[in-house]
């Protein structure tokens, strides 16, 4: 498996699905490719890029000073990081496949805009996921095997959320947004040097607690970077029924900047993030950064994207891939070599290995542990339900006495 080889995983329509495509169905797609070729990285003058899909090195008068001082081994960790955790999520999705895990959320396509907005953080910032940011707990330091234990139903998320500012994951559409509004609150109040950050996506920000956090954070001018994944996609509805103006514009309407930054581009995902944050430690408040990108997989194992994406459309996003992005600039700027990548490859297998082994060696869950957490002092209706789940789990030892 090389590098980049795990970009085009996701599964293509079948010449059947697409010989019956409806009228209807026909002018959708050619309505969403048309969007996508208006807004996509480069066609869009208001989106901050440094690195171009070819991996040339643009400037930014306002945003070039963030990274100026970036080395070639920290562009080398860069792309490191963005391959190990495309391997991480690529060993997820396959573990689900094999029935290890219950579900699994792919990051696949947007590694550039949580590696670059995760590298921005500091240690004392503190940072508030949903449930994909897969990238940026790596950049925390949490072992990739505790995200696993969530999503195989043996823990509520497995790691201790103080020990690296990193909170757990949460399922409920933009609700950390407003977790996140009020612990930047308390930081200011508290007079710390430090910021809070709140990742969600596009379809959140219709979210009624994201609109909330935007109000309280503006009003408190709390110290909170919004960083909005644009994957295009909220499940399977397009950022055009959503929105009738691009997603950072939004942020001008509650008093507060926002901006559009290349979400393919990690060097652009570190320097806009790199400013936002800084405008929030100095008591400037909250800012909205929208990295536009692309989820190249599912939204989650259990859904089906060719059923209302069209292959041109992930195949032109494939060509703005964010890891082959920045290959192509360390290998035209000498900053690489062939030992390097080669090294990287057999990390990249180590890893997966490690995780499998790690997963695999988890407990089963506790099945009944689900009826432990329901009323606090118990309730008559969840011991019967109990009763009839012990009894079901019982008719299976039974079956298996019989044979």
């Amino acid at each position: 498996m090389t590098v980049e080889s795990t970009a085009a995983r996701t599964p293509r329509r079948s010449a059947s699905t697409t010989g019956t495509k409806s009228t209807a169905g026909k002018r959708a797609t050619a309505k969403k490719t048309s969007a996508t070729a208006q807004n996509a990285p480069g066609g869009d003058p208001e989106l901050v890029q440094l690195l171009t899909p070819e991996g040339k090195r643009v400037k930014s008068a306002a945003y070039d000073k963030y990274v100026a001082g970036i080395t070639p081994d920290e562009l080398r960790g860069l792309y490191r990081d963005m391959v190990l955790t495309r391997r991480f999520d690529a060993e997820a999705t396959a573990l689900q496949r094999q029935g290890e895990l219950g579900l699994w959320a792919s990051l696949l396509g947007q590694e550039a805009a949580q590696i670059g907005s995760g590298r921005a953080t500091r240690e004392d910032d503190y940072v508030f996921p949903t449930y994909r940011e897969h990238g940026v707990a790596w950049c925390r330091g949490v072992d990739p095997t505790n995200l696993l234990g969530m999503f195989r139903g043996v823990n509520n998320g497995g790691w201790d959320p103080n020990s690296n500012n990193f909170h757990l994951y949460t399922i409920v559409i933009g609700s950390q947004t407003l977790h996140a509004t009020g612990y930047a609150m308390g930081v200011a109040m508290d007079g710390a040097d430090s910021a809070v950050i709140a990742y969600f996506g596009d379809g959140a920000s219709s979210q009624g607690d994201v609109a909330e956090s935007f109000t309280f954070s503006a009003v408190y001018n709390a110290p909170v970077v919004f960083f909005c994944q644009n994957n295009q996609w909220a499940i399977s509805e397009p950022t055009e029924k959503q929105t009738r103006v691009p997603l950072y514009q939004r942020a001008q309407g509650y008093g507060f900047p926002g901006v559009r930054v290349d979400g393919n581009d990690v060097l652009a995902c570190l320097a806009v993030t790199k400013w936002a944050l800084e405008r929030a430690r100095s008591g400037e408040g909250p800012t909205l950064v929208e990295a536009y990108t692309y989820r190249m997989g599912a939204h989650t194992t259990s859904d089906d994207p060719t059923k209302y994406r069209a292959d041109e459309e992930r195949e032109a996003w494939e060509a703005k891939d964010p890891i082959l992005r920045l290959r192509r600039h360390l290998e035209a700027s000498n900053h690489t070599d062939e030992g390097f990548f080669a090294e990287l490859e057999a990390e990249s297998e180590a890893l997966g290995r490690r995780v499998r082994e790690a997963v695999r060696a988890m407990p089963d869950p506790d099945h009944f542990a689900i009826f432990e957490n329901v009323y606090a002092d118990g309730h008559a209706l969840v011991d019967e339900e109990r009763a009839q789940f012990a009894a079901y789990q019982a008719s299976f030892a039974d079956a298996e006495g019989g044979n």
